[in-house]
């Protein structure tokens, strides 16, 4: 909401919020613009206190798995960082800062989703199944693909968010009028033209190009999201969880697409854009558990098959790892 309603600078100072501690602002300056970014600095120092309980909780109190607990440590460098790079952006007013603020704001969010499913029983549980390996490499490869593809697609988002310019393209589903927008110098002088008596912003062809890729890249992972869920029901049968997963990842692109378009109908209503970035948000999540999980079924499959395996007990009379 911060940024789809360009108010990340109300507040001017930082860490302090017009001179106050941040802790101690008064409730009632909090109006306006004011409100969206000193809360969103609330929730981000809860968001930290919080990690650094879970990173405490994992090394000292609660998992005996020295990578996950090196994963809680590298939450809490991530979130400490992710404040930093906050910070700066108001005070050095980069709007490159606020983009890469944006990228690592995710990347932690993924980083915690695989933290909380491997922390789950399920994850634990997870057991040797009849698997075609070879087919399964496929499927887990291209789920990896996948949520690459959209962690991408979120950096082109906040790319064009962090602009702070009125859209580059009005209409959709084409552009401009067009399939395929004409660039040309001829070109954007009209269409600035057009916009200027309009009092929109002036627009280049980096940035209708920009929204071009961040609309071809949607229907490509829209694709390979259906094609995915279509390859786990048919060759993943037993494995309930991936199934549900998948499905619901269908469901999800088409939300995803559906805001998108609306973004642009509305001519970017904060709202509908805030939507569209949280929705961005719960996809890639997804895309990180369906990930995690194939890469332990993999894991755990090819190692019960290794030659020294059949000197093991089976995999369900086993401490888990």
């Amino acid at each position: 909401m911060v940024t789809s309603k360009n108010v990340g600078l109300a507040v001017p100072d930082w860490p302090t919020t017009f001179g106050y501690n941040m802790f101690l602002f008064p409730i009632s300056k909090w109006v306006g613009g004011i409100l969206f970014e000193h809360t969103h600095r609330l929730l981000g120092s809860l968001v930290g206190f919080l990690t650094i309980i879970l990173a405490v909780w994992l090394c000292w109190l609660g998992d005996d798995r020295r990578w996950l607990r090196n994963l809680g440590v590298i939450a809490v460098v991530g979130v400490i960082l992710q404040g930093i790079l906050g910070g700066l952006r108001v005070t050095m007013m980069k709007d490159q800062i606020g983009i890469f603020h944006a990228c690592v704001a995710q990347a932690f969010l993924g980083l915690l989703v695989f933290i909380a499913l491997a922390t789950t029983k399920y994850w634990r549980s997870i057991a040797d199944r009849p698997l075609d390996l070879q087919a399964f490499s496929r499927i887990k490869t291209l789920a990896i693909t996948i949520t690459v593809a959209i962690y991408v697609q979120l950096a082109l988002g906040a790319t064009m968010r962090h602009q702070h310019r009125d859209l580059s393209i009005l209409d959709f589903p084409t552009a401009n009028g067009a399939w395929i927008p004409d660039t040309s110098a001829v070109a954007l002088a009209k269409i600035n033209t057009w916009r200027d008596a309009r009092a929109l912003s002036d627009v280049t062809a980096f940035q209708i190009w920009l929204q071009m890729v961040h609309r071809a890249l949607a229907f490509i992972i829209a694709i390979a999201i259906i094609a995915f869920s279509t390859r786990v029901w048919r060759e993943m049968r037993d494995f309930a969880a991936l199934k549900q997963l998948s499905l619901v990842w269908v469901f999800l692109v088409f939300g995803q697409i559906t805001l998108g378009a609306w973004v642009i109908w509305s001519n970017k209503a904060a709202d509908i854009a805030t939507a569209h970035v949280a929705l961005g948000a719960v996809m890639l999540s997804f895309g990180v558990s369906i990930s995690a999980i194939c890469c332990r079924i993999f894991g755990r499959v090819g190692a019960l098959r290794r030659p020294d395996a059949a000197a093991r007990r089976p995999y369900h009379n086993q401490q888990p790892a």
